[in-house]
């Protein structure tokens, strides 16, 4: 290469142009107010001026001409300048060359400049040696650059450490971000974020986040404002979770317009949730398109719910050929759906594989069903081990079928796991266990548990065990004014709104002791219309009470027919004192069959006395 001037040269002439170093990223260049018009007149006078032997203007010449592209008309201007002792030429002559493909003569260009003081060059030799594989050269001078302030050496200076894992990436990737560096930005936002997730303080589901998560926004938000799509699509996030929903869909929009297809997909879901399902269908398309398999997967739900399957199919296809393994999975639901149980499980089968745990706990549901225990029991346990809560419970129900003890102690030990990740039924049937063995302390505990998650046998089963310990309640006269509820009323109630029959009874039977008729009456009537005897009978009781003896006889009439002896011995008293004796011995008799053992010996006794009746 031409020798435009040595090391000693350039610093022996004083002459170091204060110019801006050429080589600046997008963000960092602000916009011109110029027109093209004025921008030409401006090279005429660097050119001018240059021609006249003016160094600076030489630089200046050579810079814009090697923004517009011509290289060959800003190099001998370059090499001039540089010549001339200007660091900034030298450091846009090692762009150029680099540029043409000789890297090497750049590199020496660069380090001239950067041994001058050019903070640019000194990024731009870094870089070149990192690419060659020589990292202490690399950090040497990208570490010169950084400690000048510029704001690519400090970026780069952080990959490099970051890649070693050397903790003072962090300093340099916060230096570069708050000299404006976008991408900086954002991984100093993701490196905050991992630090609040590890130490615990990311954000809880009340949208309290730490020190570190509230950094973290702040680095996203710096990032996502000067057009960095993946930090716009984080910020999002962050607002969502913590309930901003209409900031979280501003930037959201921001992101998926700039081609971010995860925010696409994200805005679709938050346009859905805010029932406008046609908005969220074009975003999620247009996500879809662009190869998000979320999307696609939303796309096939979508069209799953309106009916048309094949359209639904043909979404699902596009989300697992995209690598999303839920594509299989859906497809496996909706084969299941349609009665296809082979191409069902050939689907659950290959997300199975996958490592998709809600597909092979629906894979063993599959295989259970068609009486394939064995085959079940694997995918139960994978989909278990794998975080599937409702694969533990499936487990504890395959054990406990079994019957032997050993497997008793498995089954409970799966509803106990199950159970300790918030499934209801699974609570309920540990307490069930801790019932049977005494443990009535544990068993509360479980109940509270299921019966706070909706079960309604769990609140009924509460109940009962809250009632038993209660004394027993004051005898009340029908009409009294009605006493305060107690706790297990409340969860007898609970049980009986949710359509539980036995909680409809005893609600109906603890209106009834405080005198409370008409509670007692709506209970005891709602109990009987789902098919309670027990219901049934004590409406009958209640309305005899009352003076309303042929529509008691109703109720206990349906009681009877649903095997309820007391009732039929009730029934067979009415017909008995009404002279309607053939009836009553029919009655009386089917009260004798139905049991229990002192119900029979009445009504044996009441049916002996009428058959002398009727054969006197």
């Amino acid at each position: 290469m031409d020798v435009m001037g040595d090391k000693a040269t350039l610093l022996d002439t004083g002459r170091f142009a204060q110019l801006a170093d050429f080589v600046q990223p997008a963000e960092f260049t602000q916009p011109s107010d110029r027109d093209e018009t004025g921008e030409a007149v401006e090279e005429v006078r660097q050119r001018l001026a240059a021609e006249a032997g003016d160094v600076e203007a030489m630089s200046v010449l050579g810079a814009m001409l090697l923004r517009r592209g011509d290289l060959d008309g800003a190099e001998p201007q370059l090499r001039a300048a540089t010549a001339a002792g200007d660091r900034a030429a030298a450091n846009n002559l090692g762009v150029l060359l680099h540029q043409r493909g000789y890297a090497d003569e750049a590199a020496g260009w660069w380090r001239i400049a950067a041994v001058a003081g050019s903070a640019a060059a000194a990024h731009a030799l870094g870089r070149y040696h990192r690419e060659r594989g020589d990292e202490p050269a690399a950090e040497y001078w990208l570490r010169q650059s950084a400690e000048q302030g510029h704001a690519l050496g400090a970026y780069a200076l952080a990959d490099l450490l970051e890649h070693r894992g050397d903790v003072g990436a962090e300093q340099w990737m916060r230096a570069a971000a708050e000299r404006g560096h976008r991408e900086a930005a954002y991984r100093l936002a993701r490196a905050l974020d991992r630090k609040a997730l590890d130490s615990g303080e990311a954000m809880g589901d009340n949208g309290v986040i730490g020190a570190a998560g509230e950094e973290a926004e702040q680095w996203y938000r710096q990032a996502a404002a000067r057009g960095h799509r993946r930090a716009a699509l984080h910020l999002g996030a962050i607002l969502e979770k913590r309930g901003d929903l209409k900031e979280a869909g501003r930037w959201y929009l921001t992101s998926a317009k700039d081609g971010e297809a995860r925010a696409a997909c994200a805005l679709g879901f938050l346009l859905r949730d805010a029932g406008d399902t046609e908005s969220a269908a074009v975003w999620w398309l247009r996500a879809a398109q662009d190869g998000d398999g979320n999307a696609a997967n939303a796309l096939g739900a979508l069209h799953a719910e309106n009916g048309e399957t094949q359209t639904a199919e043909r979404w699902y296809r596009a989300a697992m050929d995209a690598g999303d393994v839920n594509g299989a999975y859906n497809l496996g639901l909706l084969c299941a759906e349609q009665g296809r149980t082979a191409q069902a499980e050939q689907w659950y089968r290959r997300a199975a594989y996958a490592g998709h745990r809600e597909a092979a706990n629906a894979l063993a549901i599959l295989l259970l069903q068609v009486g394939d225990s064995a085959g079940a029991e694997p995918w139960f346990s994978k989909a278990a081990e794998a975080g599937s809560v409702d694969a533990a419970f499936n487990l504890g129900i395959l054990y406990a079928g079994r019957g032997t003890e050993a497997d008793e102690a498995a089954a409970l030990r799966w509803y106990e796991r199950a159970a300790a990740a918030g499934h209801t039924e699974a609570a309920l049937q540990v307490a069930i266990a801790r019932l049977r063995e005494g443990d009535e302390r544990a068993a509360e505990r479980h109940l509270r548990c299921a019966a706070g998650g909706g079960s309604a046998e769990a609140a009924y089963r509460l109940a009962a065990v809250l009632d038993a310990r209660q004394p027993p309640a004051p005898a009340h006269e029908l009409g009294e004014p009605a006493q305060q509820k107690s706790e297990c009323e409340e969860w007898y109630e609970r049980a009986a709104s949710q359509g539980h029959r036995r909680a409809q009874v005893r609600v109906g039977m603890l209106a009834a002791a405080r005198g409370d008729v008409v509670e007692a009456a709506r209970w005891y009537r709602e109990a009987a219309e789902a098919g309670s005897r027990n219901g049934a009978f004590n409406l009958g009781l209640l309305l005899a009470r009352e003076g309303s003896e042929p529509e008691a006889a109703l109720w206990w009439t349906r009681a009877a027919d649903a095997g309820h002896g007391r009732a039929a011995l009730r029934l067979a008293l009415v017909y008995a004192r009404r002279g309607e004796l053939a009836e009553g011995q029919w009655w009386a008799d089917r009260a004798v069959s139905l049991g229990p053992a002192e119900v029979g010996e009445r009504a044996a006794r009441l049916r002996d006395a009428l058959r002398e009746e009727l054969s006197a």
